[in-house]
């Protein structure tokens, strides 16, 4: 009996899921599609929070304590958070993804401390270079999941290449004349560069930017000549801002609104709602009774994303 149950293949073990912490949802959501079952992700940042002028907590020194790997974005977008990052990285696996992804000449260059336009995710097609090193990174701590992990690296893949040509027919259907997002920051130049639409932000990349008394005026002529009907808020923002803009331009006599409040973070399931379209949705269709009022919203199901725009149908006015 005892030769017979020594002849018997052992039981493998279960492989525990990889810990991984990554500093933005942006980046949660590809580890949770890529990784599946063999990832267990956690984002620093959750809704709302501003990754530019993000301090790292006791908390959350602790979660990266317990990481088998840290992934974030890079280009300087965590802010302050960087230098813990790097300290991070002497100690345990610790990649800054977007530079490790994206070739430098394929990004947008800002004249101010940043250098690089770090909100890559705006464009679906290049955010999903992030997916080949993400892959890798996961294969090179879990080989055992290798064949999962790239299964599900090509779906997602495939995924964001199909939601990109859907945000571009999309957006081919606005009238050029109206292909205007008007927006609390300037985070949307990728979605702009890559749809097709002028974008205007009132306040620059960063959000430590100040804005000021002659940035409002510009900005509340550019809604006045153009018509915008509606302005999106960002939940990170101040709405004070937004409001001092349709204020100005009301006082010229152009009708305006808030559109609805936006994000730059499309949160995956455990990081926001997923009844609502992955990316920055703006939904454009006017309202029944003529306002053209707009809605905007936030979350994951990268199939959903739809275009950003102050965009109001002729007919309805």
């Amino acid at each position: 009996m005892a030769l017979l149950l020594g002849a018997l293949p052992s039981q493998a073990k279960p492989v525990a899921p990889l810990k991984v912490v990554t500093t933005i949802g942006m980046l949660g959501d590809v580890v949770e599609h890529v990784g599946g079952d063999c990832a267990e992700v956690m984002a620093l940042m959750g809704p709302g929070v501003d990754p530019h002028l993000y301090q790292a907590s006791a908390r959350d020194v602790n979660t990266l304590q317990k990481a088998d790997l840290i992934l974030y974005s890079g280009y300087s977008l965590e802010g302050q958070l960087g230098e813990v990052l790097e300290r991070f990285g002497e100690i345990k696996p610790t990649l800054a993804v977007a530079p490790a992804s994206i070739d430098r000449d394929t990004l947008i260059t800002v004249q101010d401390s940043y250098g690089i336009d770090p909100h890559l995710w705006m464009a679906a097609d290049l955010w999903a270079q992030t997916i080949p090193t993400i892959t890798e990174a996961l294969i090179e701590q879990r080989p055992g999941c290798a064949d999962t992990i790239q299964q599900n690296a090509e779906d997602y893949a495939s995924q964001l290449e199909a939601l990109h040509d859907w945000i571009r027919r999309s957006i081919a259907t606005i009238p050029d004349e109206q292909r205007i997002l008007v927006t609390a920051h300037d985070a949307f130049n990728y979605y702009g560069r890559a749809y097709g639409i002028e974008v205007a932000g009132i306040q620059g990349i960063s959000t430590e930017a100040e804005t000021g008394i002659a940035d409002i005026r510009e900005m509340a002529n550019v809604v006045v000549e153009r018509k915008v009907p509606a302005i999106f808020v960002e939940s990170t923002i101040n709405p004070r801002t937004v409001q001092a803009v349709i204020n100005a331009a009301r006082q010229q006599g152009q009708p305006v609104s808030i559109g609805g409040s936006s994000t730059r973070t499309p949160w995956g399931s455990r990081y926001g709602r997923r009844d609502l379209p992955w990316h920055a949705l703006f939904q454009y269709p006017p309202h029944r009774r003529g306002t053209g009022r707009q809605a905007a919203s936030v979350a994951r199901r990268p199939e959903w994303l739809g275009a950003a725009v102050g965009y109001r149908h002729r007919s309805n006015t």
